[in-house]
């Protein structure tokens, strides 16, 4: 599937009317919510004191067995902005495409039961989609909190989220990690519409992400930090298997299968860390295999592993040409892998991918 055409977007201000006559808001906020009675209220108030005033909010609640639900009708009773979906609990994705379903916005914003929107997000993702009709999407800046307690790995990811600030920077990245963060997301419902969310065996978050990405969409960032991102024990990240890292290296393998190695069985592998060997295992499950290994470690040099020679960086304009994988975590690595690459003529995104 390619996007022929920029997205469907109307004029900043404009209204949609749909099928039964009523006036269609400009932004709806999906909020799937299970079990969230303690965060809840305070993410509802982050809604509605939002400068842009035309949206409306569904909350989709999943089964919740505790005050979930009749706090979100409380909320509804007050201002009829807010809109309930109650359903029997089903996961997030089952959630989220009944809540999709429900929207009624050119815009659909995610948020998370637990996570606080700055007063001007709405407003601000609005404008950046308004000024850029190309994109499918948008997302923001954010502040992990509470602020105690966030380990140096959170603070490196918060650092590296917030470094991304332009379409070109989410596709050089987007095989890092997902580059926006979910609740971050204000996406077109063309295209939230098109892609929907998939049960897979992965984080539905970057799976959407990179089907997006593969399709020829474009995901632009509001550079500010307009989301306050909680770090709870709560998290699914946290407690679900399809949030581990071997779920992550599987979803990379994937799509960079049918995508940058569509075409190619062999490949080069710079790294042969944890990092590097994980996402070989994972690519070796789909058929494709490194042709050379590219290390800095001495010890390896000249050693076969995988049943390939290990190389020195080198080495490497002597190689074959074949696509190549960065496999290497810490982003200070990737910038000087990248200079030296660059310093050899190699293209990132054309020539060579960065993994992590």
């Amino acid at each position: 599937m390619r996007y022929l055409a920029p997205w469907a977007f109307g004029a900043a201000g404009s209204f949609v009317v749909n099928a039964v006559g009523g006036r269609m808001p400009a932004v709806s906020v999906l909020l799937p919510a299970y079990n969230a009675e303690k965060t809840l209220v305070d993410s509802l108030r982050s809604v509605a004191r939002q400068s842009e005033t035309d949206w409306e909010c569904l909350v989709v609640d999943d089964g919740s067995s505790d005050a979930t639900l009749a706090i979100a009708r409380r909320f509804a009773a007050q201002d009829a902005r807010f809109r309930v979906l109650s359903l029997p609990h089903a996961g997030i994705v089952s959630a989220l495409n009944a809540g999709l379903g429900e929207c009624r916005g050119e815009l659909v914003a995610r948020l998370d039961g637990d996570d606080l929107m700055q007063r001007q997000r709405l407003e601000k993702q609005r404008s950046a989609l308004a000024q850029e009709p190309s994109w499918a999407g948008v997302g923001c800046h954010v502040r992990f909190f509470p602020r105690r307690g966030i380990t140096p790995g959170l603070r490196s990811y918060e650092r590296w989220l917030n470094g991304i600030r332009a379409p070109s920077d989410v596709a050089r990245e987007a095989f890092i990690e997902c580059p926006l963060a979910h609740p971050t997301w204000m996406l077109r419902r063309s295209a939230f519409l098109a892609l929907g969310y998939r049960d897979a065996p992965w984080p539905e978050d970057y799976d959407l992400a990179l089907r997006l990405l593969e399709a020829g969409g474009k995901l632009g960032v509001v550079p500010e930090r307009l989301l306050h991102w909680r770090d709870g024990s709560g998290r699914l990240s946290r407690s679900s298997p399809r949030y581990s890292i071997p779920a992550f290296t599987a979803c990379k393998a994937e799509f960079l299968a049918r995508g940058f190695l569509r075409s190619e069985d062999a490949y080069i592998l710079w790294g042969y860390g944890d990092t590097g060997k994980a996402l070989a295992a994972a690519l070796s499950e789909r058929g494709k295999h490194p042709s050379a290994i590219i290390e800095l470690h001495p010890g390896r040099l000249g050693q076969l592993i995988r049943k390939v020679r290990v190389v020195a960086p080198a080495e490497l304009p002597s190689l074959p040409r074949r696509p190549l994988l960065v496999s290497v975590a810490g982003s200070v690595p990737r910038a000087e892998i990248r200079a030296a690459l660059g310093q050899m003529g190699f293209r990132e995104g054309a020539d060579y991918v960065c993994c992590a």
